[in-house]
């Protein structure tokens, strides 16, 4: 099972979203964790490979979106945790994007870390 870390606030925003999704949203971080591709997930676009996945849920109060990276092999990072309030259809906004790609520099540099201190 692959181990799953949390990049900043990530975690806290999951607990804060609607208990629905909370559940949606764990039992397919835990589908990532055993290997399998969970089927309310979609490879996110705009990041050059199939190693940045969103998963999506719906509950009454909006769109809600977790953003991870199965990158590193044997360990699951989770990136951003957002309710989706795009006012331009699917897209997502410009600075979750920007956030996206920031957090995922930093799990490379927290999966680095690891590597040398042998874990």
């Amino acid at each position: 099972m692959k181990t799953v870390i949390w990049i900043a606030s990530s975690k806290r925003d999951l607990e804060d979203l609607p208990k629905q999704v909370i559940r949606a949203f764990g039992y397919a971080i835990y589908q990532a964790q055993e290997g399998v591709h969970p089927d309310i997930a979609k490879v996110m676009k705009g990041f050059g490979s199939a190693e940045v996945i969103e998963l999506i849920d719906d509950d009454n109060g909006g769109t809600f979106r977790a953003v991870y990276t199965v990158r590193f092999g044997d360990v699951i990072f989770i990136l951003h945790v957002f309710q989706k309030k795009s006012k331009k259809g699917i897209e997502t906004p410009k600075q979750d994007i920007e956030l996206i790609h920031a957090r995922l520099r930093r799990a490379e540099e927290i999966y680095k870390e690891l590597k040398l201190r042998g874990k």
